[in-house]
């Protein structure tokens, strides 16, 4: 087995945008569309209707139930995309250069950057987070830390406030957690 066999574990699934569901599939979008003043959570499926993710567990922001949040976010078409996709090679070798402690580094940054601030300061939220090229790419789109309208979507947290130091050691911890599935070979 190859050194990075482990981030190509599964065939990824056909092209998927935040608003793609395939609702035959189990695979849903969570996105509420054009929410004009309101929230991005929509709580429902916004395809279907199906009520099936416990937000209130998922606004603890709890890294300890990390499992749960997972397994919520894999029930999106996208999340689950990410979930299963392979890491490209160059993401790969970058990742076993840096390991855990220099990727963790390069998380904090890359979020205090990229979604911290409130996304009236963000130019064009929701194309700020590469589809590849980067482990950290992949793991934002998988844990919906990729822009502000997915962290409001998913972890309830208003669109049009910086983020608080807790609130980047939570989302750091869910891209860890991420690295940490796809590649457990990386050295600390």
């Amino acid at each position: 087995m190859s050194s990075t066999a482990s981030w190509n574990e599964e065939k990824p699934l056909e092209k998927v945008t935040c608003t793609s569901s395939d609702c035959e599939r189990d695979l849903h979008s969570f996105l509420r569309r054009y929410p004009r003043g309101q929230s991005y959570r929509n709580g429902k499926c916004r395809d279907c209707g199906v009520d099936l993710i416990d937000w209130h567990r998922l606004d603890r922001l709890d890294l300890s139930d990390v499992e749960n949040t997972v397994a919520s976010l894999e029930r999106e078409f996208i999340r689950h995309h990410y979930w299963h996709k392979p890491i490209d090679e160059k993401a790969v070798s970058k990742a076993m250069v840096k390991g855990l402690k220099g990727l963790r580094e390069e998380a904090e940054d890359r979020l205090r950057k990229s979604v911290g601030p409130p996304r009236s300061r963000i130019f064009r939220d929701g194309t700020q987070t590469p589809k590849d090229g980067n482990a950290i790419f992949y793991a934002q789109h998988a844990t919906a830390t990729c822009c502000r309208k997915c962290i409001e979507a998913w972890h309830g947290i208003d669109r049009e406030r910086p983020l608080t130091d807790e609130e980047i050691g939570y989302m750091t911890g869910l891209v860890m957690h991420y690295i940490g599935k796809k590649s457990p070979e990386l050295s600390l």
